[in-house]
């Protein structure tokens, strides 16, 4: 029941601005913490095998920080309607729909009212790759496949990990994400001392990928212009052949179902990165078809809410 009040609260008020301006936000206070850790703990005189433990004992300080943090606030709100109801709210904050879907909108308003420079713009808030490699077309295709992407991590995998373990679990994902995304990549800084928060990643967000694609599969059934066969064709053929273990589903799902090709070569900090294609629609994709993406991730995540709310039901009825 938590998981299904966290998505509809979150999914209708998001996480207002007001709160984040008063207290932040709990990302952020993950990231102080790990910020804080990888400052006193990765030391450029440690050998790597130092800063592979240091970076090992880090993120399990900063998972099991998030995790107790959690257990408390669910041991202190789960009892009346009304504790429920906040603890709706907090959890909720955990999870990233509306905003997701504000910041890929923005990316096409960007494109249609402003042309080149203002997508490029717009996009680089939202993705790793360098904005001034990328004409209209890549404008289009990144926002389409952080959309992909993000829906992945931070819809799908917080709410499957709240489902499992509550709060205490969607908060010690959120950790493991949060800390991939600061130090998992692989710079000479953080190739040892990010080791075990890449890894761990990889391995948490192995279901929510998967079943991310599979929604997508179902919402271009429902969906009007979207192919369910050619996402699943997709699916099947290319994402294993992604670089990483998991992005390239909910990835190849979206291309293949909007009849598009995604992914390939980009460029990240000045260095072309060659991923294999996903899809094998069009390359040149538009603001229209960021609309088309955003059209089919609606339908996708009401999906996931009501697949939560059913399987809710079911319990509370039994």
């Amino acid at each position: 029941m938590l998981t299904f009040l966290a998505l509809l609260a979150e999914r209708l008020f998001g996480y207002p601005d007001r709160v984040l301006a008063a207290i932040g936000h709990p990302v952020m206070w993950i990231g102080r913490l790990i910020s804080a850790l990888d400052e006193r703990w990765n030391r450029r005189t440690r050998t790597p095998g130092e800063r592979r433990s240091a970076g090992i004992a880090a993120l399990a300080v900063v998972v099991l920080a998030a995790a107790l943090a959690g257990f408390v606030v669910q041991g202190l709100l789960d009892h009346a309607i009304v504790g429920m109801l906040v603890l709706a709210l907090v959890a909720g904050s955990l999870i990233a729909q509306k905003s997701l879907e504000a910041h890929v909108a923005a990316v096409a308003d960007a494109l249609d009212l402003g042309g080149l420079a203002a997508g490029r713009e717009a996009v680089a808030r939202i993705v790793g790759r360098d904005p001034g490699a990328l004409d209209e077309a890549g404008v289009a295709r990144a926002a389409i496949e952080s959309l992909a992407e993000n829906f992945s991590d931070g819809v799908v995998a917080p709410a499957f990990w709240m489902v499992l373990l509550g709060l205490p679990g969607a908060a010690a994902y959120k950790a493991v994400n949060t800390a991939d995304s600061m130090i998992g990549h692989l710079t000479e800084r953080h190739r040892d001392f990010g080791w075990a928060a890449a890894r761990f990643d990889d391995l948490v967000n192995w279901p929510a990928a998967r079943l991310t694609a599979l929604l997508v599969v179902a919402a271009a059934w429902l969906g009007h212009g979207t192919s369910p066969e050619d996402a699943w064709e997709a699916m099947r053929r290319d994402a294993p052949g992604h670089r990483s273990p998991n992005a390239g589903w909910p990835e190849a799902a979206f291309a293949g179902a909007l009849g598009l090709s995604l992914a390939g070569p980009r460029s990240y900090g000045g260095e072309m990165v060659h991923d294999r294609f996903m899809g094998d629609g069009r390359r040149e994709a538009t603001s229209a078809d960021i609309r088309r993406a955003l059209a089919l991730y609606r339908t996708a995540d009401a999906l996931l809410i009501g697949a939560i709310g059913l399987v809710a039901l079911l319990i509370w009825r039994l």
